[in-house]
C-alpha cells in the first residue's frame, strides 16, 4: 500500500494511526454518486465518507491533482487540455486507479462525477476487475426537475465571504443584503431557470444510459433526494449497509 507510515511527520502519524484503527473492522465499500446539479450529493457524500472510511473520488479534482503533481498520467492530462482537447476514458480511469492506491482508499471509495456514459461506466468495471473489486452500489439520487429549480434559482450569494442563502429555505435578514456586511448579493450566472433547464436536458440524457447499464447489474439504490437531508442520509445508510 502506497504511502507507509515512515512517510508521515510526527504530528499526522498519531492522527493516520487512529483512523486506521477505526477503519479496521470496517467492511470495504465501492460507491458511485449520481445526480443532478443540486441534488443533494454535495451534504450526503462527506457523511458516507466519514462513517465508512472511504475516500472521496472527484475526477475533475483528481485531474488537477494530477497536473499539479506532474504525475506521468497528469503530465499526459495537461499536454490534452492544452491543446483543448477532452481526456481520454483511458487516462481518466488510470488516474482513478492511480489515487486507488492512497492508503484512505484502503477501505473503498466514493465516485462522483464518473462514469458519465455507458463506455466510461465498462472501462471502470475492467479496470476494478482486474484488481478483484467491484462497484457495490449506485446511489441515484432522484429529485423533480420543479424542485431543482426552486432549490437552484433561489440561491444568492455574497462574493467576498462565500456565504450562501437562498430565497425560500435560507433568506437573508434584508432581501438581497448580507446579514454581516449589509453588502448586495448576487445570484450566479448559472443559476437561472434557463440553464438549468439547458443542464438537466443534458444530464438525463447522457446519465439514464448509466443508471440503466448498473440497474440491469441489480447495483442501482434510488433515493428520494428531494426529502429532507436527515430522510436521504436514513435511505444511504440503508442502500449501502
Amino acid at each position: 500500500m502506497a504511502d507507509a507510515l515512515e512517510d508521515y511527520c510526527d504530528r499526522d502519524l498519531m492522527g493516520e494511526l487512529i483512523r486506521r484503527m477505526k477503519c479496521a473492522p470496517k467492511p470495504e465499500k465501492r460507491v458511485i454518486l449520481i445526480g443532478p446539479p443540486g441534488c443533494g450529493k454535495g451534504t450526503q457524500s462527506p457523511i458516507i465518507k466519514e462513517e465508512n472510511c472511504l475516500c472521496h473520488l472527484a475526477t475533475g479534482d483528481m485531474l488537477r491533482a494530477a497536473v499539479a503533481k506532474q504525475t506521468p498520467l497528469g503530465l499526459k492530462a495537461k499536454e490534452t487540455m492544452e491543446k483543448g482537447e477532452l481526456v481520454s476514458d483511458d487516462l481518466v480511469v488510470g488516474i482513478i486507479e492511480e489515487a486507488l492506491k492512497r492508503p484512505s482508499c484502503g477501505k473503498g471509495f466514493i465516485l462522483d462525477g464518473f462514469p458519465r456514459t455507458v463506455v466510461q461506466a465498462e472501462k471502470l468495471d475492467a479496470m476494478l476487475e482486474k484488481k478483484g473489486q467491484k462497484v457495490d452500489k449506485v446511489l441515484n439520487f432522484e429529485v423533480p426537475d420543479s424542485v431543482l429549480e426552486e432549490r437552484i434559482c433561489g440561491r444568492w450569494i455574497h462574493p467576498a465571504s462565500g456565504r450562501s442563502y437562498h430565497t425560500k429555505f435560507a433568506p437573508p435578514k434584508v432581501p438581497g443584503k448580507d446579514d454581516i456586511t449589509g453588502e448586495p448579493l448576487v445570484q450566479r450566472k448559472d443559476d437561472n431557470a434557463d440553464t438549468l433547464r439547458s443542464r438537466l436536458a443534458a444530464f438525463h440524457k447522457q446519465t439514464s444510459p448509466v443508471i440503466d447499464y448498473y440497474a440491469a447489474k441489480g447495483k442501482v439504490a434510488n433515493l428520494h433526494a428531494d426529502r429532507k437531508a436527515a430522510d436521504v442520509t436514513a435511505e444511504v445508510r440503508a442502500a449501502i449497509k
